[in-house]
């Protein structure tokens, strides 16, 4: 996992230079319409229902996902006085380069888990067929 200075000083970069969202609602937005390029939230929210879905959904749209520790440094690197939940880099701005390597390291994690998936594909593709032969046989029949 990257350093957690370095992906604050990224959003930072990507703040004053590009665009970003900031808090969980927000985030999740950005996810659902494609627009983020790269999301982290912090793992000291309560409740952590807040934050839950956010791993889920980048998976599911391809998006590179980082927790850090403290939502305090998150909302500092967001420019608020205050603590934040999730932030969602929509344009990389000048940390563009930051941003496509931090997507490179976190990605062999993502490409592990697509292949599992596939060899559960085709565990149940053979049950598939078996349940089509005997409809066949079926019509042969009649």
């Amino acid at each position: 996992m990257a350093d957690e200075a370095k992906i604050l000083e990224l959003i930072e970069i990507a703040r004053e230079t590009g665009k970003i969202k900031k808090g969980a609602n927000e985030a999740t937005k950005a996810i659902e319409k494609g627009e983020a390029k790269l999301v982290v939230y912090a793992g000291d929210v309560s409740p952590k229902e807040v934050i839950m879905h956010l791993p889920l959904l980048c998976k599911e749209k391809n998006v590179t996902c980082i927790e850090i520790k403290s939502k305090e440094e998150l909302g500092a690197a967001a420019g608020l006085g205050v603590g934040t939940a999730a932030v969602a880099i929509i344009r990389e701005g000048d940390a563009k380069s930051g941003v496509e390597a931090l997507a490179k390291e976190e990605k062999p994690a993502k490409e592990e888990k697509k292949e599992e998936a596939p060899k559960e594909e085709k565990k149940e593709k053979p049950k598939e067929e078996k349940k089509e032969e005997p409809k066949e046989k079926k019509e042969a029949k009649e």
